[in-house]
This record gives structure tokens, C-alpha cells and sequence, in this order.
């Protein structure tokens, strides 16, 4: 009996941990959030965003379900059409199991700021 419950309090405290430390994560990730602007372009196979400062680009995780909709809401004829954006999001190291693993890092996108077909005039144009 008394094994039983050595291994019952060990379970419960790897668990408690295991979710500490997720947490630690998330927090460590969503504290790095940042206002970025840039190229978005979106298509089956291909989620990408060209950051405008410095031509960079990475793999797009739309955590909040939205920027995929406002894209296809533009009503594009043929898929991968650039669009000028300014998200909020941070960047997180790719899945190397996945498309993304093309890609050095992951902009995690968790607002829309702003979505347009009008590229500005500047370093965002191509």
C-alpha cells in the first residue's frame, strides 16, 4: 500500500511540473510578442510572411484563426498573392517534422493589425 501511494504522489508531481514548465514556455513566448509588417502570402501548400526591414522570411502559424480568413477575403483569383500586413505575433524555431522546417523560424501570428492588397511605397515593395 504504502509503494502505491509512493508512486501515485510521484505521478501527481511529474505532472505538476510537466505543466510548470509549459507554462514557463508560453509566458517566455507570448512576453517576445511583437508588432511586425511585411509580405504575406497564402496558398495550399505555402504560408509564408517577408518581413519589410530586412527581406527575411518565415514559415506563418495563424494561432488565431483569422489571418487565413481575412486573405481568402480579399478574393484573390490564383492562390500565393502577396498582401501588405502588420501583425502582432512572436517567432519560434520551426518543426522540423513539417513544410515549415524550409524555414529557420515560425512567425506565430496572434493578431491582425492590419491586411490590405495595397503594397506601400518602400522597402515592402517589390
Amino acid at each position: 500500500m504504502k509503494l502505491f501511494k509512493q508512486a501515485t504522489v510521484f505521478v501527481m508531481l511529474t505532472g505538476v511540473a510537466i505543466t510548470a514548465c509549459n507554462r514557463t514556455e508560453r509566458a517566455e513566448s507570448t512576453s517576445n510578442i511583437k508588432t511586425v509588417k511585411g509580405l504575406y502570402s497564402f496558398g495550399p501548400e505555402m504560408k509564408s510572411f517577408t518581413l519589410c526591414e530586412d527581406g527575411r522570411e518565415y514559415w506563418v502559424a495563424d494561432s488565431v484563426k483569422n489571418l487565413e480568413l481575412s486573405y481568402s477575403n480579399l478574393n484573390f483569383e490564383k492562390p500565393y498573392e502577396p498582401v501588405y500586413v502588420e501583425l502582432q505575433g512572436y517567432f519560434a524555431k520551426s518543426d522540423t517534422a513539417t513544410v515549415a522546417a524550409d524555414f529557420d523560424s515560425t512567425l506565430v501570428v496572434t493578431k491582425v493589425i492590419k491586411i490590405s492588397k495595397e503594397i506601400p511605397e518602400g522597402p515592402c515593395a517589390q
